[in-house]
């Protein structure tokens, strides 16, 4: 994992445990698939629909944020909010 990984991991886990209700149950796991790095969050279960909002807005204002932040490291990063 190099340091962008490890900075966009961070970007989501701030992001994710500001918005929870459990901050310490917040888990950001970065890997390598086909080409693109892919960000899993986990969060507790109840903290869950906070993450996703409503329609899904907070989940795709989450995922405009790692593609706006990962336009300066030119990579490719997916973010996956794991049920």
């Amino acid at each position: 994992m190099t340091t962008s990984d490890v900075n966009m991991t961070g970007l989501v886990e701030v992001l994710a445990r500001a918005l929870v209700e459990k901050p310490d149950e917040v888990e950001v796991e970065a890997f390598d698939e086909q080409g693109q790095i892919v960000l899993e969050l986990v969060v507790a279960e109840s903290d869950l629909g906070k993450v996703i909002g409503r329609q899904g807005r907070t989940a795709r204002s989450l995922r405009n944020i790692v593609h706006a932040a990962s336009l300066r490291t030119r990579k490719r990063y997916m973010l996956e909010i794991v049920e």
